[in-house]
């Protein structure tokens, strides 16, 4: 039975503290109805590898989980195991040996639960009885039990009665009953909950549907310029974790968020995202270092609920593209009817069968593999869809440029991959739309060539390469443009950054050195996000290291993230950053900095830090003194094998989060855990400790 929490429940012992502390490699593996082993192998190969393995053999993919999980102390999730079929392959490429791997898999079917352990019976979820599910209705709403106000009590129980034990049913109508607090205070609020329990009744007559009526009665609930938001998600594939930046993206691309006072756009549709996750329609997935969404994604049956009510016969929102025994579903020379499309499976045989939809304004793929396009169908989708204002087709691997692509003038989305991408062509000039780039690329460098200062709408551009403009491009100041990853370091001028007066999220990558004594940087002043990757290449940079930073009155005056990586600068070093007052979060990664010694203090002490991450680094003494970082409230370590102390840093302290490190940091990390909960409680307890190997 769907909705009664396995996936929950499974979800909640992947996240607990516990587990993780037992537990150095976690996985989670989503598998459904549309199970693909290779898609199986991929994904656990991503838990230990960073490369792409997509063009390996399925053969060579099992070889190397199989390997990996030999070795290793893991718990794996198998989430939502539909038939006998499936596990059996899956049984098959599991290790037999290792004692210290455990599996745990969640499933509909009781007849698969039962292959999967023969020697114990699973867990069977039931339906909650009238008690539980009115304690769960409160939790949900007033997030505590006995603050019901008591002229709310009965109804509340009914509502929760209405429910008929179903969990998810009680999450959704909690998140609708939350909604109705901003609609006043006693009778008036008693008003609304009457009718909710009232029209609850008119879509629960159905018994055989009753969850899907209540999704759908959740859908009706929502204000008009939140369902196409809501219905969108089904566009991303099952389980998938959904990136919060692109999907506010993708919205705003779709004219799906409309321009509100004293608001951008990227803020409505924030908002908006807010807004759903508070109606539980979406779950927060992980969250960012300085506390806003980083991932989200949505239930099985909300996502199927989704695809129908976008469907022809509904809304007519979007058509995802399936294929079942070699035959496109909807057929191919239906698509002219669909206005959006989504295919993650079979992409290179659709587009040989040469479709033609003049009207389909999105075209999106997420497949979980690479795929490589052939030459000669580069200018199949543009051929194809000449009406496109969103494009989103990372994973499709193109040997070019697609410079066909130029000639989509309503184009305001694009994100494209290409492993030898070295520029951007000047004909992109002509997309005066567009308001986001993403180019996925190995290129160290990326030139642009288009003309971005005529572009008026653009307002991200975002890769990993270094970003060469020139100098001789002339045009009026980006108004709109906000982020901007990653600028060579020789584009960083005062007159390129005069010309982009409200940056917020700037990468910058080269010879960081051109930067120590400019004053460019202090311009932004709508600056937030600052990422900063030495590369001196060929130079070798342990040989070449970064000499200083900037001072303090150098940086943005309203830097609230910072992120170094490969600068090799040493830990006195650290004492200008201290000295940046609205400094949140710092990242420090890839021997950021170098030495055996860091003493914490003296005149950068880190007013405002919250959040502190070193990962790679040679440190071995790490001194902090009493008053240093008063306000962290999370600290990360990784691969920091020759700490031998982690030192008890300011009682704001909640989260502790260490991944190889040595046995005696990770005995001081238990230390300081247990002080913690002594003080302040089990909140406090870290979350997870990996011993180096």
């Amino acid at each position: 039975m769907p909705g009664l929490g396995k996936t929950t429940l499974a979800w909640k012992i992947y996240n607990d503290s516990r587990v993780q502390f037992e537990f150095p490699t976690m996985i989670w593996v989503y598998v459904s109805d549309e199970f693909k082993m290779r898609d199986f192998f991929l994904t656990i190969s991503k838990t230990f590898i960073d490369i792409d393995m997509s063009s390996n053999t399925d053969k060579e993919l099992m070889s190397l989980v199989r390997y990996y999980l030999e070795k290793s102390k893991f718990i794996l999730f198998i989430d939502d195991v539909w038939t006998a079929e499936a596990w059996r392959d899956i049984e098959a490429a599991l290790p037999k040996s290792n004692k210290f791997g455990k599996v745990v898999i969640t499933s509909r079917y009781e007849a698969v639960a039962l292959l999967a352990n023969q020697k114990r019976d699973p867990h069977r979820l039931r339906f909650l009885d009238s008690m539980e599910s009115w304690m769960l209705l409160q939790l949900e709403v007033f997030r505590n039990l006995d603050a019901c106000p008591p002229e709310l009590e009965n109804l509340g129980k009914i509502i929760a009665k209405q429910c008929r034990g179903l969990p998810l049913a009680i999450v959704l109508i909690g998140g609708i009953l939350v909604e109705t607090f901003s609609q006043g205070e006693g009778a008036v609020l008693k008003t609304e909950w009457e009718k909710i329990s009232e029209r609850m009744s008119q879509y629960l007559n159905e018994e055989k549907r009753g969850t899907e009526n209540i999704i759908a009665f959740s859908y009706n609930q929502l204000p008009h310029d939140l369902r196409d938001c809501f219905l969108y998600l089904g566009m991303f594939p099952e389980g998938t974790e959904i990136h919060a930046w692109k999907l506010i993206r993708l919205w705003i691309a779709e004219e799906f968020i409309q321009q509100k006072p004293k608001k951008s756009l990227e803020e409505v549709a924030e908002d908006n995202l807010k807004n759903l996750i508070n109606r539980n329609l979406v779950m927060v997935d992980k969250t960012k270092a300085e506390g806003g969404i980083k991932t989200c994604r949505i239930h099985g049956m909300i996502r199927e609920f989704c695809k129908y009510e976008a469907a022809i016969a509904r809304h007519n929102l979007f058509q995802e593209i399936n294929r079942s025994m070699g035959v496109f579903d909807p057929r191919v020379f239906e698509i002219h009817k669909y206005p959006r499309l989504c295919i993650h499976s079979y992409v290179v045989d659709f587009l040989r069968m040469q479709p033609k939809g003049p009207k389909v304004c999105s075209f999106l793929c997420f497949s979980k593999e690479a795929i490589t396009l052939p030459l000669e169908y580069i200018p199949s989708i543009p051929e194809a869809f000449d009406s496109l204002r969103v494009l989103d087709v990372n994973p499709i691997k193109f040997s070019i440029f697609p410079v066909k692509l130029t000639q989509l003038i309503h184009l305001k989305y694009i994100a494209l991959s290409g492993d030898e991408f070295k520029s951007l062509p000047d004909a992109v000039s002509k997309l005066w739309n567009l308001q986001t780039i993403r180019i996925n690329t190995m290129s160290r460098t990326f030139e642009i060539k288009a003309n971005i200062w005529k572009m008026r709408q653009l307002r991200h551009f975002k890769t990993k390469a270094a970003i060469t403009l020139s100098s001789e491009l002339k045009g009026e100041v980006a108004e709109n443009l906000q982020t901007l990853s990653t600028l060579s370091t020789q584009c960083c001028t005062e007159d390129l950054f005069d010309r982009t007066p409200n940056l917020i999220n700037l990468g910058i990558r080269g010879d960081l050195a051109t930067l120590s004594d400019s004053k460019c940087l202090r311009k932004l002043n709508r600056l937030q996000k600052l990422k900063l990757l030495y590369d001196v290449f060929p130079d070798v940079i342990s040989e070449n290291p970064l000499s200083r930073l900037p001072q303090p009155d150098k940086f943005p005056p309203n830097l609230k993230i910072l992120e170094l990586s490969a600068t090799h600068l040493h830990w006195t070093h650290m004492s200008t950053l201290g000295k940046l007052s609205a400094l949140k979060v710092l990242k420090l990664k890839d021997f950021a900095f170098v030495g055996k010694f860091w003493e914490a203090g003296g005149e950068g002490k880190f007013a405002s830090l919250e959040f502190l991450l070193i990962a790679r680094t040679n440190l071995e003494f790490w001194l902090a003194s009493s008053d240093c970082l008063p306000g962290l409230k999370c600290l990360v370590l990784k691969n920091c094998e020759r700490l031998v102390e982690i030192p008890l840093l300011h009682k704001s302290l909640q989260v502790l989060d260490i991944e190889r490190v040595s046995k005696t940091a990770v005995a001081s990390a238990r230390k300081i855990e247990a002080e913690k909960e002594n003080m302040q409680g089990q909140q406090h307890r870290a979350k997870r400790v990996v011993l180096s190997s």
